[in-house]
């Protein structure tokens, strides 16, 4: 089992943190994992965006140029990502921020309000965690709550509960979605 992700969106909307709080708790769950960051001037305001590799054997390279899975958060970033798409892939996106568009007829579509539904828009990226992991349950929302406990850091841990309430948003957002 091999899966490749792209998270992209603008930056400051927590893509980072959504994908490598992904990528700890698959790592906690004992898998092979990478997470890779895009840097630079899209760090605050442009497209920003991040792969991961979650897998149960070694994995080869990091480099994801076809994923299977994306997680696209605004308009620019579903321009320039979905058409990297593996077919018979998973795209998460955010209705919120990108108007209903025709996307490719070769994917599973999850479109979520996430930033209208989120308690914050700052809780955005949990909602579209919850939303991915029910839409394709890499691992469970469990692991991803475990993760956020372990990881979180201090200065950060009272928002514990309201990261909790956003995943529980994204999943039930998906299951509706997919029924």
């Amino acid at each position: 089992m091999q899966h490749e992700l792209i998270f992209a969106g603008f930056g400051g909307q927590g893509i980072m943190f959504g994908g490598q709080l992904l990528a700890y708790a698959a790592m906690d769950q004992g898998y092979h994992v990478t997470w890779i960051p895009s840097y630079g001037p899209e760090m605050r305001g442009g497209t920003a965006y991040c792969t991961v590799v979650i897998a149960d054997r070694a994995i080869g390279s990091p480099v994801v140029k076809h994923p299977s899975i994306g997680v696209i958060f605004n308009a620019p970033s579903f321009d320039k990502f979905v058409p990297m798409l593996q077919p018979n892939g998973l795209l998460v996106y955010n209705l919120s921020l990108i108007p209903q568009r025709a996307p490719r007829q070769d994917l599973i579509i999850v479109p979520v309000p996430a930033t209208e539904r989120a308690p914050t828009p700052q809780l955005t990226n949990m909602v579209m965690l919850g939303a991915l992991l029910t839409a394709k349950p890499i691992l469970s929302l469990d692991a991803l709550r475990a993760a956020l406990e372990a990881h979180m850091p201090q200065h950060r841990r009272n928002l514990l509960a309201a990261n909790y309430e956003a995943l529980a948003i994204g999943a039930q957002l998906a299951e509706q979605i997919l029924v």
